[in-house]
């Protein structure tokens, strides 16, 4: 069989890594997908600049939609990124050429999953997009193939590096949420403006993509609740550890009985489980199904190695010929999402309050925790630290710490509207939502 030619649309440290995988291993990927596979050609943004590979006898194609209509191109890959053009218009004219394609890119595929996979199934082609979501990770092949037989009713995760990494250090060295930021942008964990991983819209383009492939609807980003990691503080991991919980952003996503809910805001889990050991820039996706004990993925989330390595993985798939639908069915099959609504999540919360030091706090606290019929797990108060920042006189803020257990999200919205409205507290509360095991 002819060996399998591959175009590749962007040379960065990804791009470049994949040719050197599919130079490298060429005899191991020929053995165990039946036929050749060899880059034929490449284009990116500039010709000239140095790149850590050899490109000796690769064409260079002048723009990523001359490459995409090539016609001695088999295989197209795109990783340029971002959800418009060039990737969009590239993607869509290869798979309209009937070629397939293989992709990283999240942006493009939770925005026009749909779309493209219509086009792929069309025409023929295969879309392939393991390393658009965690990386190195195969939870895309374990949710549509691995799966297949099994009824999904909750999966979650940490799908962001940047923001794990954040938490991680802010919990083992008491620094602020500023301080680690500024440190992950200089080892180039964060981006110089980092608002897209750490106000969770990272997270959320992926969750759109797993839940999708879990639950058999469109991909639809605007169906996810979204909450970013810079309103937690170091006191919020410390009484975390002194009650047996760790804060990560999980990106959930869990079938109900009022419809699908996807959510992504930092998560109190308990320190026993699989989710809360994973430190660092590493990524974990938990699966519960029916039938099976929950299954945890943890791999690297990011990287030029570990993405190549789900790239080249995809384009194995594509030279073996394993047909497959990009969502684990056809389009026609995908149903609306039907988005449950936030203020019927239910669930444990935790609770920060400054209460202010004066006769009744505490009850008048009570009493509208009880108007909405929210239970307490616990109840911390401790010691104010130090003296009123604000260099009054009058007692200093006392931090009070509740845990409720399993209530909705709009009886504690309520029940805190009240307590602020009342003026016995300073600031706003922090809430925290606890997901179980």
């Amino acid at each position: 069989m002819a060996p399998l030619k591959v175009g590749i649309a962007g040379l960065g440290t990804v791009g470049a890594e994949v040719v050197r995988l599919i130079e490298e291993q060429g005899r191991l990927l020929s053995a165990r997908s039946g036929r050749g596979i060899r880059v034929v050609a490449v284009t990116a943004r500039s010709k000239v600049k140095k790149r850590s590979v050899n490109l000796r006898g690769i064409d260079w194609a002048k723009n990523p939609l001359a490459l995409a209509t090539d016609p001695t191109v088999d295989c197209f890959v795109e990783l340029m990124g971002g959800s418009g053009d060039p990737a969009l218009s590239a993607v869509e004219a290869a798979l309209k050429a009937g070629k397939s394609v293989v992709t990283a890119n999240k942006a493009l595929i939770a925005k026009h999953g749909v779309r493209l996979a219509k086009a792929a199934e069309k025409h023929g082609g295969a879309l392939n997009y393991e390393a658009a979501v965690a990386g190195g990770i195969p939870v895309i092949k374990t949710l549509r193939e691995g799966l297949a037989g099994t009824n999904v009713n909750r999966v979650y995760g940490i799908l962001n590096g940047t923001c794990n990494y954040i938490l991680s250090r802010m919990e083992q060295e008491g620094l602020t949420f500023a301080e680690c930021l500024k440190d992950a942008q200089r080892l180039g964990y964060a981006e110089a403006n980092p608002s897209f991983d750490v106000d969770g819209h990272d997270t959320a383009q992926k969750l759109a993509i797993l839940a999708s492939l879990a639950f058999g609807t469109k991909v639809s980003q605007s169906a996810i609740y979204v909450e970013g990691i810079s309103s937690i503080k170091p006191e919020d991991l410390r009484a975390a550890e002194e009650l047996g919980y760790r804060v990560k952003l999980l990106g959930v996503a869990v079938r109900t009985a009022k419809g699908i809910e996807q959510r992504v805001h930092p998560t109190m889990v308990p320190k026993t489980s699989s989710i809360a050991q994973v430190m660092g820039v590493t990524n974990a996706v938990t699966i519960d199904g029916e039938g099976i004990p929950p299954i945890t993925l943890v791999g690297p989330g990011a990287g030029g190695a570990a993405t190549a390595a789900s790239v080249v993985a995809d384009i194995a798939d594509v030279a073996r010929g394993i047909p497959s639908a990009p969502f684990g069915r056809s389009v026609d099959k995908l149903r609306d999402t039907k988005k449950a609504p936030m203020e019927r999540h239910e669930g444990g919360y935790y609770i920060r309050l400054m209460a202010r030091d004066v006769a009744g706090t505490a009850a008048k606290i009570a009493t509208h925790l009880a108007k909405e019929k929210i239970s307490l797990e616990s109840i911390v108060q401790r010691h104010p630290d130090g003296i009123d920042p604000t260099g009054a006189t009058k007692p200093a803020p006392m931090p009070i710490i509740l845990i409720t257990y399993a209530t909705h999200e709009d009886h504690v919205r309520r029940a805190l509207a009240a307590v602020q409205h009342d003026k016995i507290i300073n600031g706003r509360p922090q809430v925290i939502r606890i997901e179980k095991n």
